[in-house]
């Protein structure tokens, strides 16, 4: 008889010999505190703790005004959604928050789904459904969930270097000029922190007849007059024919979401397994997501304090000669490269400091490119990133990791 729990455990050892086994950090946010958080240890006892890795990047998750709507939403509607939109039917806050969403992306119509990654894996393969014979053109640090739903549908696909739009244009010259063709690109890349040039990537679409598809869940809120992303702050939201985004990062609640073409929403709803067979969000996760985004369209100060407080960070660190990896987002990346040290660097912050940042290893980074992953909020006082700074500047010495010269 095979032996199942041996291939699990097998599994799990090769993991944990790699140096890269997880261990979950058990934490209550605090209401109203936000970046704070309690962390309950492994043997019971409490230890205060602030928060360095979140994607809530402007706290919205603890906004009043988001808190209030949800409250009002279960005391009026209750908990669950109670099946699918098209077996239970759908709530007011649902066709609003689409209609905002809409909105704020400039296009005619939206389309939520239970997660970003549900949005990107069920409008990839379903595209691919609907135009017969698409080539994708892919770049190489898309998420999991766009590479997920581009093999999923099939069809043929190219992957493109990073953020290489020469490569890219090669690849596009190459295909059937009659065929149909998409090309699927983020706006922010979480883990380095760059950008894409949306301005470039847009006028190889336009040359080559291809649909865009950009997924902007690292942007949404963050940037733009309105917050919509990149592609509003870069003028470009009306030549971009797909924007994914999320509810659960800048946005502070849960979900994922599509804007486009009223034609391309409706097929996506008409034909997309991932939204068809899944329960809808509850009530008050999208009563809560509205507000925010209501919210968010008009705080242009709390963007303009990220981004502050963001350079902020960096500056403190590279002060310290600590490895700060180029970015010209709110991502700030450290480079460990070494994922054993990564990794006692994040234990000894949490245990010894009450820092808590997650060590970011293979195979969310490529192996040699492991790293700690900051995301500093509007919330950090000059008080935390003192903390922070001086406890990262000890830990380095003390596990021996890589320093760059300090900025002058």
């Amino acid at each position: 008889m095979f032996d199942y729990q041996s291939a699990f455990e097998s599994a799990v050892e090769r993991v944990r010999g790699e140096g890269r086994y997880r261990v979950f950090a058990d934490l209550k946010r605090v209401r109203g505190a936000f970046p704070r958080a309690v962390r309950r240890r492994p043997d019971g006892s409490e230890q205060d703790v602030v928060v360095w890795c979140s994607n809530d990047y402007l706290g919205m998750g603890q906004n009043p005004v988001v808190l209030d709507a949800m409250q009002q939403a279960i005391a009026e509607a209750g908990a669950g959604a109670g099946g699918t939109r098209n077996i239970s039917g759908t709530t007011r806050w649902h066709v609003d928050l689409e209609a905002e969403l809409a909105d704020w992306h400039g296009k005619a119509a939206a389309l939520l789904f239970t997660s970003g990654y549900v949005a990107n894996e069920a409008t990839l393969s379903t595209l691919q459904r609907l135009l017969p014979g698409l080539i994708v053109f892919s770049d190489s640090l898309n998420h999991a969930s766009m590479i997920a739903g581009i093999r999923h549908g099939g069809c043929e696909r190219h992957i493109f270097a990073h953020n290489d739009l020469e490569h890219l244009e090669n690849l596009l010259k190459a295909a059937p000029a009659d065929a149909p063709k998409l090309i699927a690109f983020e706006s922010v890349y979480s883990m380095d922190g760059d950008i894409a040039d949306l301005a470039g990537t847009v006028a190889l679409a336009r040359k080559y007849g291809a649909l865009t598809y950009l997924d902007e869940v690292h942007a949404v809120g963050l940037y733009g007059d309105r917050g919509a992303g990149i592609a509003e702050r870069e003028g470009l939201m009306e030549e971009i024919d797909i924007i994914e985004g999320t509810l659960g990062k800048a946005i502070g609640v849960m979900g994922g979401y599509i804007a486009g073409s009223a034609a391309l929403v409706d097929a996506i709803r008409l034909w997309a397994p991932g939204f068809i067979f899944t329960t809808a969000l509850p009530p008050a996760l999208t009563a809560g997501a509205l507000a925010s985004v209501r919210y968010l369209k008009q705080a242009r100060n709390l963007r303009l304090d990220h981004q502050a407080r963001a350079a902020e960070l960096k500056a403190r660190l590279m002060s310290q000669g600590i490895p700060v990896m180029p970015s010209v987002s709110h991502i700030v990346p450290v480079l460990v490269g070494d994922p054993v040290h990564c990794k006692m660097v994040s234990d000894l912050l949490l245990d010894e400091h009450g820092i808590y940042v997650q060590p970011i290893n293979y195979p969310t980074v490529p192996k040699g490119t492991e790293r700690l992953r900051f995301t500093p909020s509007p919330d950090h006082d000059d008080g935390m990133m003192e903390a922070l700074v001086t406890a990262m500047d000890r830990l380095w010495t003390h596990c021996n990791v890589a320093r760059r010269p300090a900025a002058a």
